[in-house]
């Protein structure tokens, strides 16, 4: 059979998934009576509710006599990592651009990956029915992108299409009406090529595994593309791994069609295929069979930047919500990850209740703990910090060009603050309409915590992009929290007496009849020191009036932070503690006569 392996690439939220749906239901993959959801792709938790592509997934159609495999990938930044991996599965790319936004930062990341590989590359303009679609406009951008990213002549000769994914339609004139996602099929077996391969298909195999899953009835489960010969199950091969060389028994062989995966006797190469039942197998390696087997190059994935520290849960409250509590059950949920996320990397820490985790942002961090804590995991979590490393003498720190859009009345305040954050303003343009976009290289640190001011300075309408910029000299202190915390300094129930008089002292993290305990931070005080408080404190009683004889109480609504949120909002003294049904702030040393109230000391 003949393939096309194809990799669908686009800033966030500029449509991959959807077209994908489209793509599956224009190749009839789905039976009459399937009842399929939108954004089929997406089938983790946590990828339906935030929108947002986590971790890259394949499918396949058959169009023309063509099995086409179909990479879908994430939009974000942090997840650049999944990105990579697919980079070395695929032939050919489609970029998909909003006809609106036109290219943005991580359509700049996702393309650069794509033609350092050498792929080939179709773009689709999509969503040009929007009310302020600008198509020819994001295309005259789009050949920019490219000449900037050091395209020759053969790769600015793509082939473009004009879209509507939600609607199932693609077209080759703007200006012709499109009734289906035919054009963009024709494309994929005319205009992209076929995987290359040896003029010997019956030589040896090599397959390299860029992911893993797990079968509870057939073991570990290594996905990968065959580059070439031919894959039989229950055949002998050599497994090439970090360690060394070793023959194994290839169990159950996979393919795909449609959503679905299904067993096959033999796996032909250009194909993606699975190989189930090698213990010890992890991603980059390969499987080679034959006489001379070799091993092909490793995946290369470009360093994480940010580390947190996980710990187990030391608070009072810790047991009473998850049943994962130990070092040993948190330590091997995070090796289960790393088999499979090729971005993150683990380190043991000197206290061996604590370990060292690194990634490529928050964000993805953010999400890794919040599948940890919906399996029932507790855990606490220190600040991000950026990693550091040394070269030629000098300490060198990663930097990031961040692409600011924000309505021009926050210019002046935006400036500001990133002035202190020591980021550098590379250009600002203003659109006449009333909205700027401001591009800053700053470090990596600078960032941590910048996003939450950004949204409260701007009122929640600015829109910010990251993108990874290497890596360069340190720039020293950059200030971090500027205001303190109010800590309860006893445990009990909050009470609304309590909070009413706080309330001038601060912003409040809690409402009424809250559990909290001595060194839990209840809210953001109003000045730079932290402050010991009773938010339990009762409303005292005696003969003369009743306990709600006297003023009444009227509480604002308290700030409930989310994860992300509390990962960038703590402080070097203070954990983050979350469970399966809270998330919590507090600090490190509980009690408040061992720990100083002035921000920035060590004590």
């Amino acid at each position: 059979m003949e393939f096309r392996n194809v990799a669908i690439i686009a800033h966030v939220d500029h449509g991959k998934t959807t077209l994908v749906d489209g793509l599956l239901h224009q190749c009839h993959s789905f039976q009459e009576h399937e009842r399929i959801d939108d954004r089929v792709m997406d089938s983790m938790d946590l990828e339906r509710e935030r929108g947002i592509t986590i971790s890259s997934k394949n499918t396949a159609v058959v169009y023309k006599g063509v099995k086409i495999n179909i990479m879908d990938t994430p939009g974000h930044a942090d997840f650049g990592g999944e990105v990579e991996r697919v980079m070395k599965m695929v032939d050919s790319v489609i970029l998909l651009v909003d006809a609106s936004e036109g290219p943005l930062p991580q359509t700049r990341f996702v393309l650069g990956k794509a033609m350092a590989e050498g792929h080939k590359v179709a773009v689709v303009i999509n969503k040009i029915d929007r009310p302020d679609s600008r198509a020819e406009e994001v295309l005259d951008e789009v050949y920019d992108l490219f000449i900037d990213l050091g395209a020759d002549d053969e790769q600015l000769e793509f082939p473009v299409l004009f879209a509507v994914a939600r609607d199932g339609i693609a077209q080759t004139d703007l200006n012709v009406p499109g009734t289906d996602l035919r054009p963009l099929l024709d494309v994929m077996i005319n205009n992209l090529p076929a995987p290359k391969l040896p003029e010997d298909t019956d030589g040896p195999a090599q397959l390299l595994v860029t992911s893993l899953d797990y079968d509870p009835y057939v073991g570990r489960i290594s996905l990968g593309r065959l580059f070439s010969g031919k894959l039989r199950r229950n055949q002998f091969a050599t497994h090439f791994g970090e360690d060394g060389q070793r023959t194994v028994k290839l169990g159950l062989l996979y393919s795909w069609m449609g959503l679905k995966r299904h067993e096959v006797e033999y796996a032909e190469p250009g194909d993606i295929v699975a190989v189930a039942g090698i213990d010890g197998i992890t991603v980059g390696d390969t499987l080679s069979t034959g006489e001379e087997p070799f091993a092909m190059p490793r995946l290369r994935i470009d360093e994480p930047t940010i580390g947190m520290t996980f710990s187990i849960n030391t608070s009072p409250y810790a047991g009473q919500d998850g049943k994962m509590l130990t070092a040993r059950q948190i330590r091997e949920r995070l090796e289960r990850e790393l088999m499979s996320n090729v971005s993150l990397r683990l380190d043991q820490t000197e206290n061996r209740e604590s370990f060292k985790v690194y990634g490529r942002g928050e964000l993805q961090l953010a999400i890794l703990v919040e599948q940890m804590r919906r399996e029932g995991f507790e855990l606490s979590l220190s600040r991000p910090e950026v990693v550091k490393k040394e070269e030629g003498g000098k300490t060198l720190e990663p930097f990031e060009m961040a692409f600011i859009d924000v309505p021009d009345v926050h210019v002046g305040a935006i400036t500001q603050m990133m002035a202190a954050r020591k980021g550098e303003m590379n250009d600002l343009k203003t659109d006449g309409s009333g909205r700027s976009m401001m591009i800053y290289r700053v470090a990596s640190r600078g960032l941590i915590g910048f996003r939450s001011e950004l949204m409260t300075t701007s009122r929640g309408e600015a829109v910010m992009n990251t993108q990874f910029d290497g890596w360069d000299d340190d720039v020293g202190f950059i200030p971090g929290r500027t205001r303190g915390t109010l800590v309860a300094d006893r445990t009990g129930k909050t009470t609304a007496y309590a909070l009413h008089k706080l309330q001038p002292r601060g912003e409040l993290m809690v409402g009424s009849q809250v559990e909290v305990y001595e060194g839990m931070i209840v809210g953001i005080a109003a000045r730079a020191n932290d402050l010991n408080v009773d938010p339990t404190r009762p409303k005292q009683l005696n003969n003369i009036r009743s306990a709600g004889a006297d003023e009444k109480l009227i509480l604002t609504p308290p700030k409930v932070l989310s994860l992300e949120q509390a990962i960038e909002f703590i402080d070097d003294d203070e954990w983050v503690e979350v469970t399966p049904n809270n998330i919590r702030i507090r600090k490190k040393e509980l009690k408040s006569n061992l720990r100083t109230i002035r921000r920035g000391d060590t004590k």
